[in-house]
């Protein structure tokens, strides 16, 4: 059955609930609707939480009982990556004229994560989830006749992920390859992996 002309489809873009907009405030606004402005506000603290969790990760891989350095070193990257997109992001916002309204720090959500291979897969469900939101948000920008927004949604945020998808898609497969399990008892792979990592993300 088609769906009634004007109504939309049910959205997944973490909008902020105590937004505040800038309109009628903000003299660099132009342009800038306040459901875009919403939802680039929502969809930066959605980054700002991956990359806290991409944090997170990294520390597992360096405490003592885990010591896989290089796999550390790779969550750490990804989690600069992170923050740096969220902070573009943010800086978009603000020269745009609108507000960014922040929330609360939650807890990351991978606290019983201890191998290479659920941390690799918590990352990939990361990237999709927000590779998906970054669609819907590219697409909320062009309804909304906002196609700089759609533009710059697309070209540095969207683009990039795909590379690290592809990436992280090796690196799984890698990982299953020399017998990473859930656990830690493919501890011979997680050594493996760990010695390869720095060649497999060149």
């Amino acid at each position: 059955m088609a769906e009634p002309a004007g109504k939309r489809m049910k959205s997944s873009l973490p909008l902020c609930r105590a937004h505040r907009s800038s309109a009628g405030s903000s003299r660099a606004r132009h342009n800038l609707s306040a459901a875009v402005e919403e939802a680039l506000c929502g969809v930066s603290s959605l980054l700002w939480d991956g990359a806290y969790r991409l944090q997170a990760l990294a520390s597992v891989f360096e405490r003592d009982d885990v010591a896989l350095p290089r796999v550390a070193s790779f969550f750490h990257q990804e989690a600069l990556k992170q923050q740096d997109e969220t902070e573009a992001m943010l800086g978009y916002l603000a020269e745009r004229g609108g507000n960014y309204c922040g929330k609360d720090v939650q807890k990351p959500g991978c606290e019983v994560v201890c191998a290479v291979l659920p941390a690799l897969e918590l990352l990939l469900l990361q990237l999709k989830e927000e590779t998906g939101v970054l669609v819907e948000l590219s697409q909320l920008a062009r309804e909304q006749g906002d196609p700089h927004t759609a533009s710059v949604v697309k070209s540095h945020f969207l683009a990039p992920r795909v590379d690290r998808l592809k990436l992280l898609g090796d690196l799984l497969t890698s990982a299953r390859r020399v017998g990473c399990t859930n656990d830690q008892t493919g501890g011979f792979g997680e050594y493996i992996l760990n010695e390869l990592q720095e060649e497999l993300t060149r």
